[in-house]
């Protein structure tokens, strides 16, 4: 059952991909239909899923669910992957490649391959302060405060010289 995003208890689990590309207005207003018809339909072994999402950036897809509520299961998570993946055939790009790193110079938002990003890394175009998004994080409340955050506090901190 679809909830409006900011309803969901912060200890709400959370997926996000990030697209290859900005989404246009007209990608927005079809992930947005789509979004709320698949989260309407979402379910655990028959039983309903309270869920959202939002776009941040019109670059990323936030799926949530509030677990407090129904756990997901395996099953409930493959269906939402094969959402994402209806959503990367009609729409023409990749939501799922985890390879891809997104990263903040100045306000413009920047996906590159890993093994750029390792390169900007070590030529220093790519500092410990640069704001990267940890795509990692599992909970709302992590989406909201740990997301957005400079290299040297992300899984990203590796890479850095």
């Amino acid at each position: 059952m679809f909830t409006e995003y900011k309803n969901l208890p912060n200890n709400s689990r959370v997926w996000i991909y990030q697209a290859d590309r900005e989404f246009t207005n007209k990608d927005i207003a079809f992930i947005t239909l789509k979004a709320e018809d698949f989260i309407n339909q979402w379910t655990r072994h028959g039983d309903d899923l309270k869920g959202s999402f939002t776009i941040k950036y019109n670059q990323f897809l936030v799926l949530a669910v509030d677990e407090s509520f129904n756990n997901v299961s395996g099953c409930s998570i493959d269906s939402s992957v094969r959402f994402v993946q209806a959503l990367e055939k009609e729409l023409s790009l990749d939501l799922m490649n985890k390879m891809n790193v997104t990263f903040k110079d100045n306000e413009n938002i920047n996906l590159v391959k890993l093994s750029d990003f390792q390169r900007f890394a070590k030529e220093q175009k790519v500092t410990a302060d640069t704001i990267v998004f940890n795509n990692m994080v599992a909970t709302k409340e992590d989406f909201e405060n740990n997301w957005e955050v400079p290299a040297k506090e992300s899984w990203h901190k590796r890479f850095l010289v």
